[in-house]
C-alpha cells in the first residue's frame, strides 16, 4: 500500500466539502512531479487531506478509488498530459497536524511537505504514515 499527502486551499476546496461529496476526481494538478504522484497511486492507497495557504494542518485521511486517468479539466491538446485520481474522504484526524507540528517533530524532518513545500501532491513514507496518525489522535 502506498500513501500520499494532497493539499487543497480550504477556500477552494476543503475537507468539509469533500466529505459532503462523498468521492472526487483530484484536478487541476500542473506539476509533473505531482502528476507523477498521482499516476504512481494505486487503487486503497491512503491519503493525508492538507488545508494548504490557510489552516496549514493535515486534516483528514482519505483513500484512492480509481488510478490516474487524463484530467478532464486539462485543454484537449494536453489531454493526455495532466491526469487525475479519484479520492473519497475516510474519516477526519481526531486532532489535526499542522505544519509548525510536522517540522518541530525530528521523525519528520524529511517529508516532502517540508522538503519539496511547493508540490500539491507528494509521497509519505509509511513511517512519517505512522508519526502522523500518532500525532492526529488516531492510534
Amino acid at each position: 500500500m502506498g500513501y500520499w499527502l494532497v493539499k487543497s486551499e480550504p477556500f477552494k476546496y476543503s475537507w468539509q466539502q469533500f466529505v459532503a461529496e462523498k468521492e472526487t476526481y483530484w484536478d487541476g494538478v500542473r506539476n509533473y512531479a505531482a502528476r507523477n504522484h498521482l499516476r504512481a497511486m494505486h487503487l486503497g492507497d491512503e491519503v493525508l487531506f492538507y488545508h494548504s495557504n490557510e489552516g496549514l494542518e493535515i486534516v483528514g485521511i482519505a483513500k484512492v478509488v480509481r488510478e490516474a486517468y487524463p484530467d478532464p479539466t486539462a485543454e484537449p491538446a494536453e489531454a493526455n498530459t495532466w491526469s487525475v485520481v479519484n479520492l473519497a474522504p475516510v474519516k477526519a484526524l481526531k486532532q489535526p497536524v499542522s505544519l509548525a507540528t510536522i517540522k518541530a517533530d525530528a521523525r519528520l524532518a524529511n517529508m516532502q511537505i517540508i522538503k519539496l513545500s511547493r508540490l500539491s501532491v507528494s509521497m509519505v513514507t509509511e513511517e512519517e504514515w505512522d508519526v502522523v496518525m500518532e500525532l492526529g489522535g488516531m492510534v
